[in-house]
């Protein structure tokens, strides 16, 4: 190999030079940006505006906001015209798990005994230990009555006429009060729960039913949902707000 002469010339204040060996680091292919995707409690996208507004992340104008109060849901879209920068924050109002174990104006179909244990467990979302322990009892022995009446009435020209008419007479109360959150993060709100009897053959069995429970959703739903998006209007004005 042929010695090869160089010129280096160094910089005034320079009295060193570091020479290395073998192959350059490879450079890295550049990748896209990593999208944002959270999602969270109600909060949210508030929060989030809150933090990154003069972060120069995203511009207002190039953002929206999509509102769906059925599922008490707001869905912040930021960067929605760039795929690769465009970012998703989602903030949901929940129901608190008791709440939903209870199977309030769900349908959900409770044997007396099943019913009993389940209150039994759960004094905690009930005024008084008495009341509770009353209605615990009323359950874990619980009688009924199934009176049927039946009325056939067959004419002279041939037409014939059945009626059929089915009551329950029980031992438990009709109604029962339970102090319970409806949201996580909530407060305890009082409830006025109706047990309604579902009959098959000799089997009665019960549904809890609230009208009171309803219209606390909804008064709660919007009231959570309005002071958000009015707090997002004091920190980004500009962004859209849409609801579905």
């Amino acid at each position: 190999m042929q010695n090869e002469k160089m010129v280096i010339n160094l910089a005034p204040g320079q009295n060193e030079i570091i020479l290395r060996e073998g192959a350059a680091p490879k450079v890295l292919d550049p990748k896209a940006p990593v999208k944002i995707n959270i999602e969270g409690i109600i909060t949210a996208p508030c929060e989030f505006l809150n933090k990154r507004i003069n972060a120069g992340q995203f511009e207002q104008k190039d953002c929206h906001i999509i509102v769906n109060r059925e599922e008490i849901k707001i869905s912040l879209v930021v960067n929605e015209s760039d795929e690769y920068k465009r970012g998703v924050v989602v903030g949901k109002l929940q129901y608190h798990p008791k709440f939903i174990e209870f199977g309030i104006n769900t349908g959900k179909v409770w044997s007396p005994t099943e019913l009993g244990l389940f209150v039994k467990m759960n004094r905690a979302f009930f005024g008084d230990k008495g009341t509770n322990m009353e209605l615990v009892s009323k359950l874990m022995n619980f009688t009924a009555t199934v009176n049927h009446q039946i009325e056939r009435e067959v004419q002279e020209n041939g037409n014939r006429k059945d009626n059929f008419a089915q009551t329950v007479n029980s031992n438990l109360p009709k109604v029962f009060n339970l102090n319970i959150p409806i949201f996580k993060g909530g407060k305890p709100e009082s409830l006025e729960v109706e047990t309604f009897a579902k009959i098959d053959g000799r089997e009665v069995a019960f549904v809890l039913l609230s009208p009171g429970a309803q219209a606390t959703i909804e008064e709660l739903r919007d009231k959570a949902i309005d002071e958000q998006l009015e707090a997002i209007k004091q920190i980004a004005p500009e962004i859209a707000i849409i609801e579905v």
